[in-house]
């Protein structure tokens, strides 16, 4: 990588969702032009026969299937009382803003980082001298987000799948997975961005793991709960496919819960796959933890600031909280975060070959995807729930009392604590 003048980006932190709702629909043809996503539920025998009619996007067996119909299948199928129907939730990226005073753009030429092991890297390794990442080697890291942009010379020669789950024509697209939207290619740059063939790139946590790059949202930052739920499942029939550890990373949810995608992540968590989610950018009020994150088998993760305050790392205001009913039990219940890591000002590689700061738990997120995958490069033999307790003991290590609601111990703002590689 040859250094040139930096032009560096006005930051716009693409973080955690927010829950829309789309329509949905059954029935012949019609002239209308508005079609609606819609997840179909009822008898085996009417499902099937609906199926001819609509089509399928993706079935999700006894559970029901979805489809994309236009307004008059919609009204057949409300009106068929055999069937259940429901429309497709659609999500959002959130944004939170930072202050920069340059830009970024499809203008801007090839750079090199402000710091090749920013802030977040030096906390989690808890070296603040440290000029290089390793780890990871053997472990998959799906990342599921806006895409990533594989090529890139700090995540160049990692990336083993790249697929798209948004496209209209088919629910899954192999070697496809552009990203023109920069929040996936940042997400990705955290977990495993290897500092390029010339040493002079960033650094993620966790550079030899190999990353599936698996493109859930639009370039816009919105997705379609079933094209997400139909991803998080195929991540973990890929798993056992090819007897592959993986770590499923997820910067994206909504405030309600979404039933295919909660059924998707115990569906993964029980085929061996560790599920790492954000906790969401709803601030501090108690019980504002978003979904995925929020499910008893994700490890919901809340944002550190690189800011000291009664002698640790603190909270971000901006960072979701979870239930203070089950302070202190260190149990993990539905609606509680579980880890911290760095999330506010967070540098990372970008969608155009350079780099980008941006803040949220979208951030935090991958540093502990990382880190998992990390301790799971040296311990092989271990299943997701031996993974999964091993961050909860090492959170313990350096436990939180900076922030809102951040207190001594199994707290609502910060979870068990920030889990660090030492």
């Amino acid at each position: 990588m040859k250094k040139k003048k930096r032009i560096a980006s006005a930051l716009l932190a693409l973080t955690m969702a927010v829950s829309l709702f789309a329509s949905a629909a059954y029935g012949e043809g019609t002239d209308s032009k508005e079609t609606y996503r819609v997840f179909i539920k009822g008898p085996s025998s009417e499902k099937a026969k609906a199926k001819q009619t609509t089509g399928v996007r993706w079935d999700f067996g006894s559970e029901g299937y979805t489809t994309t119909v236009n307004s008059n299948q919609y009204q057949a199928l409300l009106n068929n009382k055999n069937l259940t129907i429901e429309k497709v939730s659609e999500v959002q990226l959130d944004r939170v803003e930072n202050a920069s005073k340059d830009k970024i753009g499809t203008t801007a030429i090839t750079s090199l980082p402000s710091d090749r092991t920013p802030w977040g890297m030096q906390a989690i390794y808890n070296d603040p001298n440290i000029t290089v990442t390793s780890g990871g080697s053997g472990i998959k890291v799906a990342v599921l987000d806006t895409g990533t942009y594989i090529n890139h010379y700090d995540l160049v020669g990692s990336a083993e799948q790249c697929k798209d789950f948004t496209q209209s024509s088919s629910p899954i697209i192999n070697n496809s997975c552009t990203d023109r939207n920069g929040h996936g290619t940042h997400v990705a740059g955290t977990v495993l961005a290897h500092g390029a063939s010339d040493g002079l790139g960033i650094y993620g946590v966790a550079p030899q793991a190999k990353l599936w790059a698996y493109k859930v949202l639009t370039d816009s930052g919105s997705g379609y709960s079933d094209d997400i739920a139909g991803a998080i499942r195929h991540v973990a029939d890929e798993a056992g496919r090819t007897g592959s550890k993986v770590v499923l990373s997820m910067s994206l949810g909504s405030s309600g819960k979404d039933t295919m995608i909660a059924s998707a992540v115990d569906y993964a968590y029980g085929k061996g796959v560790l599920v790492v989610a954000a906790a969401g950018n709803s601030g501090y009020g108690a019980n504002t933890i978003g979904y995925p994150g929020a499910l008893k088998n994700a490890v919901a993760v809340a944002a550190l600031e690189n800011v000291q305050q009664n002698g640790t790392y603190r909270v971000a205001d901006f960072s979701s909280r979870g239930n203070p009913l089950t302070d202190g039990d260190y149990v993990i219940q539905e609606k509680d975060v579980e880890i911290s890591a760095p999330g506010a000002a967070i540098e990372s590689t970008w969608y155009d070959g350079n780099y980008n700061t941006i803040s949220g738990t979208s951030m935090a997120t991958p540093h502990v995807s990382g880190l998992a995958a990390k301790i799971w490069s040296s311990n092989l033999s271990w299943t997701n729930a031996q993974l999964r307790s091993e961050l909860q003991r090492r959170a313990k290590l350096y436990d939180i009392k900076g922030g809102y609601g951040a207190t001594t111990g199994d707290d609502y703002a910060s979870g068990f604590g920030f889990a660090r590689v030492k």
